[in-house]
């Protein structure tokens, strides 16, 4: 049994914001504990298909187990990053074009919740930090080998930490750094005390790593482009985000797509002839309603951004 508790986030908004059609082709690319794919998976019918993708191999057999239960609507599984969306798709015969996407991007509750994962500094346990174990770089190499300014580089530009550089030294002074209690300890001794209603000290810090551990932000443009390619007019995709960054990186995506024209301003009408390929659906990000808030606080943070091939 996979003890494997999920609270899917903006789950009747993202459902709503799919439009799905019941034989379609949909996609949730970070399929996690398959909260979000089994709402899609009851809303096919049995000429539709559901496609979830992720990293982490714990949420994958999770996924499986849960889908196994729905007899409506055929299903494929693959352990993947959903930055190989493309290759992915390419490899799954007759799917040629996606009816939906859904990206919940960020670390999973499940992850946070699993001391030996490493990703909480709530809990005392090895610097790990994968969402994939496969993957050779660990939360431990970033923390104990990197010079100290492409540290605090990782703090400030990932993490969006204001004392980057103050945490970076301190932790360098500190090596060898082993496990989360004793990160956190190092980073709450390095910056000024601040109060509980701002949060664990830590926050931004492990936020940093974590994403420097696993790439979350290098490829996700791309990710978004290739979803485009796929989508057939009328699909949606829709994207969760939980900081400022993630969020930033889809706006702009959208935003491209919406009207990737290239023409000088000065020039009065198009001449490039690049045509919209996406019509937004929320102009401004789909937040939590306050009764899930109050169900599960670590929604708080999240925006959903919903966009329609034309």
């Amino acid at each position: 049994m996979i003890d494997f508790v999920h609270k899917p986030v903006l789950l009747e908004e993202c459902i709503n914001g799919l439009n799905i059609q019941p034989g379609g082709i949909y996609v949730d690319g970070t399929v996690g504990g398959a909260g979000h794919a089994t709402e899609i998976a009851r809303s096919l019918g049995a000429e539709g298909l559901l496609i979830g993708i992720d990293r982490d191999g714990t949420a994958i057999a999770k996924a499986e187990l849960q889908l196994q239960s729905l007899s409506n609507a055929p299903f494929v599984l693959v352990r993947d990053n959903h930055e190989n969306i493309r290759n992915v798709l390419e490899s799954i015969e007759s799917v040629e074009s996606v009816n939906g996407f859904l990206l919940d991007l960020g670390v999973s509750s499940h992850q946070l919740d699993t001391p030996e994962r490493g990703f909480s500094y709530r809990y005392d346990a090895l610097l790990d930090m994968r969402m994939d174990d496969r993957d050779p770089l660990t939360a431990h190499q970033i923390v104990n080998t990197y010079a100290e300014k492409t540290l605090a580089q990782i703090l400030s530009e990932f993490g969006e930490e204001r004392y980057s550089k103050r945490i970076a030294r301190a932790i360098c002074r500190s090596r060898p750094v082993g496990t989360t209690l004793q990160l956190a300890e190092i980073i709450k001794n390095a910056v000024p005390p601040t109060p509980p209603s701002q949060g664990h000290p830590a926050a931004r810090t492990f936020q940093a790593i974590r994403i420097a551990v696993n790439g979350e932000l290098t490829a996700l443009y791309q990710t978004i482009e290739d979803m485009v390619h796929f989508l057939k007019p009328g699909g949606r995709i829709c994207i969760i985000t939980f900081h400022s960054l993630e969020d930033r990186i889809v706006k702009q995506a959208f935003r491209h797509w919406v009207n990737p024209c290239q023409c000088p301003r000065e020039i009065p009408y198009c001449v490039c002839g690049k045509k919209p390929l996406l019509s937004l659906i929320t102009r401004k990000p789909v937040r939590p309603r306050q009764e899930e808030l109050d169900a599960n606080p670590r929604a708080h943070s999240a925006k959903l951004r919903i966009a329609e091939r034309v």
